[in-house]
């Protein structure tokens, strides 16, 4: 009996340290609310493509400030969705050091991939923008998946696949970033809610 009690005591430290070097506040609503965002900027994008009447310098000045514009709102709604899951399920939320770990393995790969966008839009090479887009960010995702939810990783491996494929189909690259940036974070919220978040609630 006792040998039992130590077994399940030292499960339960192991399961609160697990917790304590993750952060689990992460929320499954907020990755469909921002695949949502994602193909209403693939849209608007798309319609500035097929405008003939503006200068592609300009077209390039309205996807960069579109783009920093869709990363604030998508960066404002994780921030709220995961406030409310922290405040509902009595998680931890604070800018402590394994959320700035995360962050910083998280963004590393978006700066990176970032500036080489902008280079490669400077020289006037935009084909392989979307790729470049779809797998840094698809290697922040991994690198993610250390501090929070293992399976987040597996929709970093979908971008980056999408990417690696977008990098051949190039003629195609409004239809892998929605795809990669707009459905897979809907499919993947869903399942996450679904599986996850319904399941720790019950």
């Amino acid at each position: 009996m006792e040998n039992k009690e130590v077994i399940n005591t030292l499960s339960e430290i192991r399961n609160m340290m697990a917790k304590s070097s993750k952060v689990l506040s992460l929320s499954g609503v907020s990755s469909i609310i921002v695949g949502f965002w994602a193909i209403l900027g693939a849209w608007i994008a798309n319609y500035f493509i097929l405008l003939d009447n503006i200068s592609q310098n300009l077209k390039n000045k309205i996807f960069i400030l579109g783009g920093i514009g869709l990363i604030i709102i998508c960066l404002i709604t994780v921030f709220i969705c995961s406030k409310r899951k922290a405040l509902k399920n009595n998680l931890p939320f604070k800018f402590d050091l394994t959320v700035k770990k995360m962050l910083w393995h998280f963004f590393l790969p978006l700066i990176i991939g970032g500036i080489l966008c902008l280079i490669f839009i400077n020289l006037g090479h935009y084909g392989l923008t979307s790729s470049m887009m779809l797998i840094f960010y698809g290697l922040g995702l991994v690198n993610l998946s250390g501090y929070t939810y293992s399976n987040s990783k597996y929709l970093g491996y979908t971008e980056i696949i999408l990417g690696l494929i977008d990098c051949v189909l190039i003629n195609y690259s409004i239809i892998f970033w929605t795809i990669g940036f707009g459905v897979g974070h809907i499919i993947y919220g869903i399942l996450f809610y679904l599986l996850c978040e319904r399941k720790s609630q019950k």
